[in-house]
Parts: C-alpha cells; sequence; structure tokens
C-alpha cells in the first residue's frame, strides 16, 4: 500500500519537472503564448472586435487594407463583398474555430481514455471489440469521412461537432491502450490489486493518473488537426453556416475575387495559418518536455 501512495506523490513531481522543461523551450512557449492570445481574443471578442461582424456596407463592399489606397485604418484588414469588416470577422471566427477544436478534443478524448483503459486492462472480447472498430474507423479518411457524415447530417455547430469527435476518439484509444498494457503490469497496480481493489479503482486511481502526460500531449497536437478540418468543411459550405464568421467560409467566400481583393481570403487562410502552427510548435514542445525519451 505504500508503494501505491507514493505513485502519485512521484507522478506529481514529474509533472512538475515535465512543465520546467517545456518552461525552458523558448520557442514552445512563445508559441503557448500566441496560442493564449487566440483563447483571450476568442473569449472578448465583443471588447476586442470594432465592428460587428455580420454589419453589412456595399459602399465598402470590398474595401482594401488601411494602409492601401482607398483604404481607411477603421477597416483595418479591409471589407468583404458585402462590405463587413474583415478583422471583425477573423476575432469573431477564432471563437468558432477554437470552440470547435476545444469540443472535439473534450469529448473524443474523454471517449478514447474510457475505451483504451477498457481494452488495455480488461483485455479478452472487450479488447478485440475495441481493437476492431479502431481499425475499421482508422481505415477511413478523415475528411472523406467527416464529409460523408456531414452531408447525411446536415450542417450546423453541433452535427460538425458530432462529425468530427466521431472518429477523432480512436486516436486517444490506442495511445491510452498502449500506456494501459505496459501500466498494468507495474508493481504498484499488482500491489493495489493483491490488496482487493476493484478494477475500475485500478483503471481511475492507479493508471489514469500516471498516464495522463501523453495524453495531454496527444490532444494538443490533434486540436490542431481538428482546426483544420473545421476550416476544410466550412470551406466546402458543410460547416458553420453565414452568416456566422467562420474562417474557412470566409477563405472560400473570397475566391471570386482572389485577384482584385486579395485580402478577402489572405488573412482569414494567415489566421489559420498562424494559429495551427502556433498549437503544432507548443505541442511539439509538450512532447519533448513530457516524454521521457526526448529527455537526455
Amino acid at each position: 500500500m505504500t508503494l501505491a501512495a507514493d505513485m502519485p506523490a512521484r507522478a506529481d513531481s514529474i509533472f512538475r519537472q515535465n512543465l520546467r522543461n517545456f518552461g525552458h523551450n523558448r520557442l514552445a512557449v512563445g508559441s503557448a503564448a500566441v496560442v493564449v492570445l487566440f483563447v483571450l481574443m476568442a473569449i472578448f471578442a465583443p471588447l476586442v472586435a470594432p465592428h460587428d461582424p455580420n454589419e453589412t456596407d456595399l459602399f465598402r463592399r470590398l474595401q482594401p487594407p488601411g494602409w492601401a489606397d482607398g483604404g481607411e485604418w477603421g477597416y483595418l484588414l479591409g471589407c468583404d463583398a458585402l462590405g463587413r469588416d474583415i478583422f471583425s470577422r477573423i476575432i469573431y471566427g477564432t471563437r468558432i474555430s477554437i470552440f470547435i477544436g476545444a469540443a472535439v478534443i473534450l469529448v473524443a478524448t474523454t471517449i478514447g481514455i474510457l475505451a483504451g483503459l477498457a481494452s488495455g486492462y480488461l483485455r479478452g472480447w472487450v479488447d478485440i471489440v475495441i481493437s476492431r472498430l479502431v481499425d475499421i474507423l482508422l481505415g477511413f479518411p478523415y475528411l472523406i469521412f467527416a464529409i460523408g457524415l456531414m452531408a447525411m447530417m446536415g450542417p450546423g455547430l453541433v452535427n460538425i461537432i458530432l462529425a468530427l469527435a466521431y472518429k477523432e476518439w480512436v486516436i486517444p484509444c490506442r495511445v491510452v491502450r498502449g500506456e494501459t498494457l505496459v501500466t498494468r503490469e507495474l508493481e504498484y497496480v499488482e500491489a493495489a490489486r493483491a490488496l482487493g481493489a476493484s478494477r475500475g479503482h485500478i483503471m481511475m486511481r492507479e493508471i489514469l493518473p500516471n498516464i495522463l502526460s501523453p495524453v495531454i500531449v496527444v490532444a494538443t497536437i490533434r486540436m490542431a488537426h481538428v482546426i483544420i478540418l473545421e476550416a476544410s468543411l466550412s470551406f466546402l459550405g458543410l460547416g458553420v453556416q453565414p452568416p456566422t464568421a467562420s474562417w474557412g467560409s470566409m477563405v472560400a467566400d473570397g475566391r471570386a475575387f482572389i485577384l482584385e481583393a486579395w485580402w478577402v481570403s489572405t488573412f482569414p487562410g494567415l489566421a489559420i495559418l498562424l494559429l495551427v502552427l502556433a498549437i503544432n510548435v507548443a505541442s511539439q514542445g509538450l512532447r519533448d518536455a513530457f516524454d521521457p525519451r526526448f529527455h537526455e
């Protein structure tokens, strides 16, 4: 029992050391700061956005950015084909991208953790059923799979979260299953089992706290992928519907004017690039800090 009781303290110590390792990676910390900036921008969008994102003004149709000829500094990044302020729509579009990304990852990671724990610890027919289901889902290309689901369910915020989470859970499931297969044979798990602890207690109180680090890293990495998928579905008209601002639909709106009004598509595309790049670099730093294989 002493060994099992000492493990949470040891895991907490390792977690703190990993956080310190992450803090030493300046590029990763800077990228994390960019992600936090986007999150704050999404939360305080009504205070940050200079204009109503859905307010139209045809007199400002395709108005160029503020520094260009014919532009106004009050409309810093210009206006779209309906005279809506692009900067304000990008700010509000941040809400959609981050909310959908976080919601999908939260739902998928929760399901993946539960399925992975059950598969890796219980083994037997439970492992066979879950593993075969994971293999089947991995056999479908993610974007095509999501497009098919959205075509059946119809566009909408809730539907896009369900469509993306429907397959996303298989990634954390495989990670948790692999970690559980290793952890279930360790001494402190054997000690808890010998003391008569239930399967649920062992999985949730002994194994799960000690395998969360790789799960956190994987969830962070996958969030960038989910944001790209959401933008892709919105670009195709299967995601969030107008007039709600979405980066993918904003890029699609500017396709017809890409030569004479490049700013309509370019700035939303740059927002996607910056956020996804920041998440990827930050998650790379998390992987280097939390994965012992990358420690000297």
